[in-house]
């Protein structure tokens, strides 16, 4: 058994991609290994040219692309950038991505710029902001949006919905898709002390089109409780691809990405890391639903 390819060249196939680095740039022209699609950073493809858009523009000729945004700030109390969207449409019209996703997160205030990805309370009044915030990104764009669900820390004890229901609202407001990364379920499983095993379950699961696995760090709080950090600067841990297979055998094969932004290793180890992805989506097929016959 074998997974498909894709039926044109713009569409993600159900396979493991890779997170696109420069140090990388020249193997993969070279080379053009059998990798299901690359994705990449919108923020670091922003500027008009170069050599980060001649290596792109000769690996989108080759691959599938999945475009990531990490500075839309979707969560925050403020307008959208207007002109960050505008790069963000020159850069989506230039490179056609199968796929663009952003982050259940905030990055910005006032007239700054935080270099980090901020939670938000799962209240009334960020839902419609954020609903608001997808509908303007979504129309502007001519595109749909996948969401990320996000790696936590804490609890807001304002909050007066679950995350899960808070995702589900944000999807059936706006008709945006879903990104599950499943590392960041686990890191905020372990940091809050819930089940992963449920969350997924209970993950609005039919409108997941691209799943994200990555490596954490594992440190400890003031308490000597477990801690652990989104940090991407290392393999996939072996409970993260458990809770991958698990969530493979209710979805289905997708494409998966390995992310890996720090300490960024050669490129067969990343290589082998989607390799180990694919090989989990085989043996890891949903049960088939079967039908009474008619009587």
């Amino acid at each position: 058994m074998s997974l498909p390819s894709p039926p044109v060249k713009d569409s993600i196939p159900p396979r493991g991609g890779v997170g696109l680095k420069a140090e990388h740039y020249r193997s993969i022209v070279e080379t053009r290994p059998d990798i299901g699609f690359f994705e990449v950073h919108a923020e670091n493809y922003m500027g008009a040219g170069g050599p980060p858009h001649r290596y792109l523009s000769a690996i989108r000729e080759a691959y599938p692309l999945s475009l990531h945004g990490v500075g839309l700030s979707i969560g925050a109390d403020r307008p959208l950038d207007k002109d960050h969207l505008e790069r963000l449409k020159r850069l989506t019209e230039r490179y056609a991505p199968g796929l663009f996703s952003e982050h259940l997160a905030w990055s910005s205030h006032d007239s700054g710029f935080l270099n980090d990805l901020l939670p938000v309370p799962y209240t009334s009044e960020t839902l419609l902001r954020v609903a608001e915030h997808i509908d303007q990104v979504q129309s502007f764009l001519g595109r749909q949006m996948l969401l990320e669900n996000p790696s936590t820390y804490l609890a807001f004890t304002e909050s007066t919905y679950s995350e899960i229901d808070f995702i589900a609202e944000v999807v059936r407001r706006t008709g945006c898709g879903l990104l599950l990364d499943v590392n960041n379920v686990y890191v905020a499983s372990t940091n809050q002390q819930w089940d992963p095993i449920a969350y997924i379950d209970g993950y609005p699961l039919a409108y997941v089109q691209e799943i994200h696995l990555a490596g954490h760090t594992r440190e400890a709080d003031d308490k000597e409780r477990p801690l652990l950090i989104d940090t991407h600067n290392r393999p996939v841990d072996e409970i993260v691809w458990d809770l991958f297979a698990h969530a493979v055998g209710r979805i289905g094969p997708i494409p998966t990405l390995i992310e890996w932004d720090a300490d960024v290793p050669a490129w067969p180890v990343l290589k082998q890391e989607a390799e180990r992805a694919e090989a989990i989506m085989l043996v890891n097929q949903p049960e088939p639903k079967h039908h009474a016959a008619a009587c």
